[in-house]
């Protein structure tokens, strides 16, 4: 489906990460991908504006690191991010360039593009967030089915088999996900979308809508 295509989520000029996609078609594709081009990409960064402050965790001088965050590799925390007060960034992970991760916030097998905000209670597992997309407070991407079957995308159009146990949301850019809403594996929503809070979201949000429910999507006028 054109809609669920990198090209029509992402503007890639916002991302550290852009290699990343080469050659892909859909987003999710690059998720079994993401630690070891993190590696690749660490050791190449430019020492003058990255520190490798512990094996495959790479933090530019320029981010704001609580003491009390932990950060575990492979890890790029990009310039002018800002990490807050115990978060927990489990690996697999590029934190953006002016992104902000929040207290109490979990990160797992993530790309953030820049500006990206989940700044409150929030957990990202397996999961692509575009540019300037923002996560409520409490909401959170469930990255595998209770029945610990493959992930398929769902749409009006097509159902499309991703091969991966693991899979949370794909955001477009600009997205906005209100507090304490769920977004189901196999979640892909479009860019310049709103979520209404507390949604349980599943399947394809098509770009410019505002997801009130499950079957009420209205177009943004």
């Amino acid at each position: 489906m054109e809609e669920m295509k990198i090209k029509n989520l992402y503007n890639l000029n916002e991302t550290i990460a852009a290699d990343l996609f080469e050659g892909l078609t859909y987003p999710w594709e690059a998720l079994p991908r993401i630690s070891a081009f993190i590696k690749e990409l660490g050791a190449k960064l430019p020492k003058d504006e990255y520190d490798e402050v512990s094996e495959n965790v790479w933090i530019a001088k320029s981010a704001k690191v609580a003491p009390t965050a932990n950060v575990n590799g492979p890890a790029i925390i990009g310039r002018d991010a800002e990490v807050r007060h115990c978060a927990f960034i489990r690996g697999n992970a590029i934190v953006g360039e002016g992104a902000v991760v929040g207290n109490s916030t979990e990160l797992k097998n993530v790309v953030l593009f820049n500006k990206v905000q989940v700044p409150h209670y929030n957990y990202v597992g397996d999961s692509i967030l575009g540019y300037k997309s923002h996560m409520g407070a409490g909401s959170i991407t469930s990255n595998v089915k209770s029945d610990k079957t493959l992930v398929v995308v769902k749409s009006s159009e097509e159902n499309i088999e991703t091969g991966l146990k693991k899979f949370g949301a794909m955001l477009g850019d600009e997205v906005e996900v209100g507090c304490n809403s769920v977004l189901n594996p196999g979640t892909v929503i479009g860019r310049h979308t709103n979520i209404y809070p507390t949604s349980m979201v599943r399947g394809f949000i098509p770009a410019n809508s505002i997801y009130k429910k499950q079957g009420e999507v209205a177009g943004k006028r």
